[in-house]
């Protein structure tokens, strides 16, 4: 099974083209990533009046006097994604974007994509999911954070109905910044294999917890996409920074995965041709 990486710059641009070029540039030729993912949000849809003019909840985190100010400064327009898809598509890595809304998914599907993403916030927002079933033909990938096992089933059920299941990919996922490796809770990547893979395309793991070890962990367990949130710098502002990787170990999970993948496998014969030398050498004989 190969593996299949989605590097989550999310809005880690904090608002700067100019950063999300360099992400995406890292991701793809330093790190060799196959999907740089970003968010699409439509504020004032998305939002009520009251929470549009609350206060950030931390306001350390936020980039504007209310929560709606700090939500639009991150905000990248349409034509900004379509400049970044095809910037992403001068270095040979797939474009993507999270869609919160349905006017912010009508938009990135009017670029086609080749995968669209829903968050774990927005995987019962039915209108959405309907619209891009009827009018969307990529792939629709979807985060199971916050959600129980009655409402992933009523969710596989509706994409069953719309003729839409094999294009989706179901993720594992604990919705936290950062997660405890104790809510990470991994096998339940093997609880939804053995309910749904035969009824999705595929099972993905998207992880906010720290470190990399958990990711190798979970393709082994048969996530065939692993995604991952992405910064150049932990320490910035923002909310999702603090469950990001950085360059380096971003670069450090992707290699680790790709070792993983070549070494899974079966032998393809008993005795290896590495091993022959070594066993006419070392194995031992009973003498004469």
């Amino acid at each position: 099974m190969k593996s299949k990486v989605i590097v989550e710059v999310g809005c880690n641009h904090k608002g700067d083209m100019k950063i999300a070029k360099q992400l995406i540039n890292i991701a793809a030729v330093y790190c060799n990533a196959d999907v740089v993912k970003f968010q699409k949000r439509n504020n004032k849809e998305l939002l009520s009046e009251e929470q549009y003019n609350a206060p950030h909840p931390n306001s350390a985190n936020s980039y504007g006097n209310t929560y709606g100010e700090h939500r639009e400064f991150l905000e990248l327009s349409l034509e900004q994604h379509k400049e970044l898809k095809k910037y992403c598509e001068e270095f040979g890595i797939t474009y993507s974007t999270s869609v919160w809304d349905l006017t912010s998914a009508k938009e990135i599907a009017s670029l086609k994509p080749k995968l669209i993403k829903i968050p774990s916030a927005m995987n019962n927002h039915y209108e959405m999911l309907g619209w891009l079933c009827d009018n969307y033909a990529g792939e629709i990938h979807v985060s199971t954070g916050m959600t129980n096992y009655n409402e992933i089933d009523e969710l596989i059920q509706f994409f069953v109905e719309k003729d839409r299941n094999k294009d989706v990919v179901l993720y594992n996922c604990t919705s936290g910044y950062p997660v405890p490796y104790k809510d990470i809770c991994l096998k339940e990547i093997t609880r939804l294999l053995n309910k749904y893979k035969d009824i999705v395309k595929s099972i993905g793991f998207s992880g906010h917890h720290l470190g990399t070890a958990v990711d190798i962990a979970a393709y082994t367990l048969g996530a065939e996409w692993v995604e991952r949130h992405f910064t150049l710098d932990r320490t910035w502002k923002g909310t999702d920074h603090s469950a990001s990787l950085e360059p380096e170990e971003m670069k450090t999970l992707i290699t680790n995965l790709r070792n993983v993948e070549d070494a899974l496998k079966f032998k393809e014969e008993e005795i290896l041709e590495i091993e022959k030398v070594q066993r006419e050498k070392l194995k031992y004989r009973e003498q004469q």
